[in-house]
C-alpha cells in the first residue's frame, strides 16, 4: 500500500502552484481600470558599464542612491542590451524588436574603420525609427498617458515623431558634443541654462518639473541621460575627490568617477521627488544602461571587453525594476534583454491592439520570482566598429571592437559566429564569464546545435548577412597594422 505522504505530496505541490498562479494573476493581471494604471519612469544611463555601480561590486565609484534603488527593487544580474552601442540598443528598447526588424545596427555609417582592413561590405544602416513603427510611447498613448522624453534620443529628429507628447533635449545626436556637459550647451530642444550649469542636473530638474505638473494624470517619463557618454567631463570638486581615492581592477578614472557620482546624485533627487509627491506606490521605476562601458575608461572584470563588442562586457548591463507592493526586492540571474520591457509594459497596461511582431518576452513571471521558458537570445551585427584602444579593448583583434557576425546565448552557453572567416567561438558563461576559453573543439555537438539554432533564428528574423567582398581590402596592409599594434 503506498505511503500517504507519497499521495499527498504531489497534491500539495499542485495546490501550491495553483495558489502561486492565483497570486501572480492578482498582482500582474492586465489592468482594466484607468485608475489602477501605474506611472512608469525609465531612467536610461548612457555607456554605464555592468560593474560601474556599488551594488554591482565596484569599490571605486560611489553610487548610494542607485544602490538604495537596487535594495528596494529587483536586480537583474544577467540583463543585456540588444546591441553593443547606443542607437541600435535604444531602438530595440523602444520598439520591442531585434535589430534586423528595424534595421538600426549602429551609429551611421556601418563601414567604420580603415576600408583596407574590412574583408566584407557591411549591411547598410538605418539611422531612425520609422514613424509608423510602434514604440513604447505609443503604448502609453493608447491608455491616455502623458508621455515625456527628456535627454538623449538618438533615434530620429525628435521623439515627438515617435509617440511622445514632450521632448526636452532630444534629437539625432548621441552625445553633448565638444561643448560638453556644462552650460552654455549645444543641445537641441533645450533652453539655455546659466553658465556653468551641469547638463545632468538640468535634465533632472526638467524631469522633476514634469512630474509635478502631472499629479493626477498617468505619465510615462523616459529620462535618458547623456551621461556617462564621452566627452568625459566631471565637476571639478568631485574630480579632486576621486584623485585622492585608490582604484582597482581597471576602475580608477577620477573624471569618469565624478560623472558616475553626479548621475547617481541626480537619480536620488528624482526618486526623492517621486516619494515626496506620494506617487511611489503607483510608479514603476526601471533603471538600465544602453550598452556596456568603454573598456579603456572602466573595466568590467570579470567580463571581457566593453562598448562595441559582443563579448559580455559590451552587452551585459545593470538593470533594476522597482514597483512597490508588486515586486519583491531581490535578485535574479534569469537572462533578459532590453526589448523584453516592451511586451512586459504592454501586458501590464492591458494593451492588445498593437504590433504582434515582437521579439521579447513578458517578464512578469520573473517579477514574481519565477523563471521564463528556455529561450535563445540573439544578437546580429552585420557591421564594423573600429577599435577604441587596440589590445586594451580585449576584442577578437586590435583593429575592431566588432566585425560582422552574430551571437546566440542559450542558458549557460554562448556562441559567436563571424562572417569574414566563418569561425566560431563557444563559451560556458557559468564557468567562464570572461569568455577566455573557446570550447568549440571540446563541445562539437553543442557548437553544431547552437549554430543550427542561430541560423534558424536569423532566418526567422530575415536578418541580412554580409557576403559581398570589399574591393578595397588589402590583406598585407591588415596584417601590418595588427603587427604594429601588437609589437607596440
Amino acid at each position: 500500500m503506498p505511503d500517504l505522504n507519497e499521495i499527498l505530496t504531489p497534491i500539495k505541490s499542485c495546490l501550491l502552484s495553483m495558489a502561486m498562479a492565483g497570486l501572480f494573476f492578482n498582482a500582474c493581471q492586465q489592468i482594466d481600470s484607468k485608475d489602477d494604471l501605474p506611472n512608469v519612469v525609465i531612467i536610461h544611463a548612457d555607456d554605464l558599464g555592468w560593474k560601474d555601480l556599488g551594488y554591482m561590486g565596484s569599490n571605486f565609484y560611489e553610487t548610494p542612491n542607485i544602490d538604495k534603488l537596487a535594495s528596494e527593487g529587483l536586480i537583474f544580474t544577467n540583463a543585456y542590451a540588444a546591441a553593443a552601442n547606443c542607437a541600435p540598443s535604444r531602438a530595440c528598447l523602444m520598439t520591442g524588436q531585434n535589430t534586423p526588424r528595424h534595421g538600426i545596427y549602429t551609429v551611421t555609417p556601418s563601414a567604420r574603420g580603415d576600408k583596407r582592413t574590412r574583408k566584407l561590405i557591411p549591411v547598410a544602416n538605418t539611422d531612425s525609427i520609422n514613424p509608423n513603427n510602434l514604440t513604447l510611447a505609443h503604448l502609453f498613448k493608447k491608455r491616455n498617458y502623458r508621455t515625456c522624453a527628456i535627454g538623449k534620443w538618438h533615434l530620429s529628429s525628435t521623439p515627438e515623431n515617435n509617440g511622445f507628447d514632450i521632448n526636452i533635449g532630444g534629437d539625432m545626436r548621441g552625445n553633448p558634443g565638444h561643448d560638453g556637459y556644462f552650460a552654455p550647451y549645444n543641445i537641441a530642444n533645450l533652453s539655455q541654462g546659466p553658465r556653468g550649469e551641469h547638463l545632468t542636473d538640468r535634465l533632472t530638474s526638467e524631469a522633476m518639473q514634469f512630474i509635478r505638473q502631472n499629479p493626477s494624470k498617468n505619465f510615462f517619463l523616459y529620462l535618458s541621460y547623456y551621461s556617462v557618454h564621452t566627452p568625459i567631463q566631471g565637476k571639478p570638486a568631485l574630480v579632486e575627490k576621486y584623485k585622492k581615492k585608490k582604484g582597482s581592477e581597471g576602475q580608477n578614472h577620477p573624471v569618469y568617477a565624478a560623472m558616475v557620482e553626479t548621475l547617481d546624485t541626480n537619480v536620488g533627487k528624482l526618486l526623492d521627488e517621486i516619494d515626496q509627491l506620494k506617487t511611489n506606490k503607483e510608479t514603476i521605476i526601471i533603471f538600465i544602461s544602453d550598452n556596456g562601458g568603454i573598456r579603456k575608461i572602466s573595466h568590467q572584470t570579470p567580463l571581457r571587453a566593453g562598448k562595441g563588442s559582443y563579448y559580455e562586457g559590451g552587452i551585459r548591463v545593470p538593470m533594476i525594476i522597482k514597483w512597490d507592493g508588486k515586486i519583491k526586492p531581490g535578485k535574479t540571474d534569469v537572462p533578459v534583454v532590453n526589448y523584453d520591457l516592451f511586451p512586459t509594459i504592454q501586458n501590464i497596461l492591458g494593451v492588445t491592439d498593437v504590433n504582434k511582431n515582437l521579439d521579447g518576452e513578458d517578464l512578469r513571471p520573473v517579477l514574481e520570482n519565477e523563471s521564463l521558458p528556455k529561450r535563445p537570445l540573439i544578437w546580429h551585427f552585420p557591421i564594423y566598429l573600429q577599435s577604441y584602444g587596440g589590445l586594451k579593448d580585449q576584442s577578437r583583434d586590435p583593429l575592431f571592437r566588432t566585425r560582422p557576425g552574430s551571437v546566440i546565448r542559450l542558458e549557460k552557453w554562448k556562441l559567436h559566429k563571424y562572417y569574414e572567416d566563418n569561425q566560431t567561438e563557444l563559451y560556458n558563461l557559468k564557468q567562464d564569464p570572461g569568455e577566455q576559453h573557446n570550447l568549440v573543439s571540446e563541445h562539437s555537438n553543442k557548437t553544431t546545435e547552437l549554430l543550427q539554432l542561430l541560423n534558424q533564428q536569423l532566418e526567422d528574423l530575415e536578418a541580412p548577412i554580409p557576403q559581398r567582398k570589399n574591393p578595397h581590402y588589402d590583406a598585407e596592409y591588415e596584417v601590418s597594422q595588427i603587427q604594429k599594434i601588437t609589437h607596440n
